[in-house]
């Protein structure tokens, strides 16, 4: 049973301090699983495309994972369930940090043995409507030997790594952190997410 607005109390906090946090609990085991199964299910149609990359959608060899994007007016019931929870989220840090979110955005991600994103920040150019990255992981039974961590580069140049556990949420300041994904040895998926706000000249 999810708890009132103030569960993300601590998220807030470490977002607030650090500009990043982990924390785990956003969906419930079974939802969890709903959501890694239709993943699973539509790569194995090949309902996923080659992800691309920036504004104009381009394709390039800097990224390897394999995407659908959620469609807010045809989402399936596992998607509906993930949606309404990161909107609870969005709307507890938009309050708590005034960061002015009005939206998100998240697709499906799967990257096959071997594939990884190189080092990026996920803020577009000239486009500064993104500002909360969030990826959610699928992943059951994840073990740390077989790779696939996000690292994620710290303003003191180290780096912390975060490896895809099932029921795992990454939240980091999308202007803020580069990042990239690491080989794996086998299928990772996630659902990569990011909450906006009104990009600066943007029009009602």
């Amino acid at each position: 049973m999810h708890t009132r607005s103030d569960e993300f109390e601590s998220a807030t906090a470490s977002l607030a301090a650090d500009g990043w946090c982990v924390i785990q609990g956003l969906m419930s085991p079974a939802e969890t699983l709903a959501l890694t199964n239709e993943c699973l299910a539509m790569h194995d149609a090949q309902q996923l495309k080659p992800a691309r990359v920036g504004a104009d959608r381009d394709q390039t060899l800097l990224r390897g994972d394999s995407t659908h994007w959620f469609e807010s007016d045809a989402l399936s019931a596992p998607q509906q369930a993930f949606a309404d929870r990161i909107d609870t989220l969005r709307i507890e840090l938009s309050r708590s940090l005034m960061l002015g979110l009005v939206d998100s955005e998240s697709h499906y991600a799967v990257y096959q043995p071997g594939a990884g994103y190189a080092r990026h920040l996920d803020q577009l150019r000239n486009n500064d409507a993104r500002v909360v990255s969030a990826v959610f992981y699928l992943n059951d039974a994840w073990q740390e030997a077989q790779g696939g961590a996000l690292r994620l580069h710290l303003a003191d140049h180290s780096h912390r790594d975060i490896y895809p556990h099932a029921g795992t949420l990454l939240l980091f300041l999308s202007a803020q952190f580069e990042h990239e994904v690491l080989p794996a040895t086998r299928d990772r998926m996630s659902i990569a997410c990011w909450m906006r706000q009104r990009a600066i000249g943007a029009t009602c």
